[in-house]
């Protein structure tokens, strides 16, 4: 009998986790495919121009954006760092899913323990998307400022060296540490504040991810160093969090990595200077 329960454990496990990874595997497909077409958009904003304006019906000139055109772009970015980020923080999310899973069918849950880890990481990922939208609103800002170039990178010293020492700053914060202290030990969490049903365990995702909100925004403010689209960059500062929140001495490591971007901020801010 415990075979049996310990086989199918292992098999809900694998649902889950493949899930988790076609997401993952999708929005860096997706992420690629958008810095290519990034890429394509500006060497064709860098050829000449012929200055043409055509009148639409309704007497609006081609060149005066709409409400509803002036909207498209914003969406746009949102979607990319709502695509972003679930490609940044699902894998470091991965081993509190599962855990949610096995705490969901030793409690056995009336939606099941696979709908109920699902409805867990669909929380969670519904709050870095809420994040999503205030970093594409600060995004939006910052190009209509001229502080970001074509391809979304800092194009101000200065501006990079207050964000790295910020985030730098922040790694040391109280808030930091009890951030990732639950995120990297969710278990009391999960037992002492269990929510039943599948809006139950949507809302315990959600929280899950309010923790690691507050443990990585700073960092992915960094974002806007070497820029948005810069995959390499992405993916560093994804490996940086994942090592925070899963691996052996994730509290060293996160004060020795905010001591050096400190450090490189205040070289930056040399240079500005």
């Amino acid at each position: 009998m415990t075979a049996l329960i310990v086989r199918v454990l292992e098999r809900e496990r694998l649902v889950v986790l493949s899930c988790l990874l076609a997401v993952t595997g999708l929005a860096w497909l997706y992420l690629v495919a958008d810095v290519a077409r990034m890429g394509e958009m500006a060497g064709m904003s860098s050829a000449p121009a012929p200055d043409m304006t055509v009148t639409a019906p309704g007497g609006m000139a081609s060149g005066e954006m709409s409400a509803a055109s002036a909207a498209g772009p914003f969406v746009m970015t949102f979607l990319m760092w709502s695509v972003m980020m679930v490609g940044m923080m699902l894998p470091s999310a991965a081993p509190a899913i599962l855990l949610f899973l096995g705490i969901a069918r030793n409690r056995r849950e009336r939606a099941g323990p696979v709908p109920s880890a699902l409805a867990f990481a669909a929380g969670y990922i519904a709050l870095w998307v809420a994040f999503s939208a205030l970093a594409a609103v600060l995004q939006t800002w910052l190009e209509q400022l001229r502080l970001l170039t074509p391809m979304l990178r800092s194009a101000s010293a200065a501006m990079t060296g207050f964000l790295l020492i910020g985030a730098g700053v922040y790694q040391w914060l109280p808030v930091k540490e009890a951030c990732l202290r639950q995120c990297r030990a969710p278990l009391q969490t999960f037992l002492f504040h269990w929510r039943s049903g599948a809006m139950g365990a949507f809302r315990m995702g959600a929280q899950h991810g309010l923790y690691c909100l507050g443990c990585c925004w700073a960092l992915m403010l960094l974002l806007f160093t070497a820029g948005v689209m810069n995959l390499l960059w992405v993916a560093m500062i994804a490996a940086l969090v994942f090592v925070e929140k899963l691996l052996p001495m994730g509290h060293a490591f996160a004060r020795g990595s905010g001591f050096l971007m400190v450090v490189a901020g205040l070289y930056w801010l040399v240079a500005a200077a």
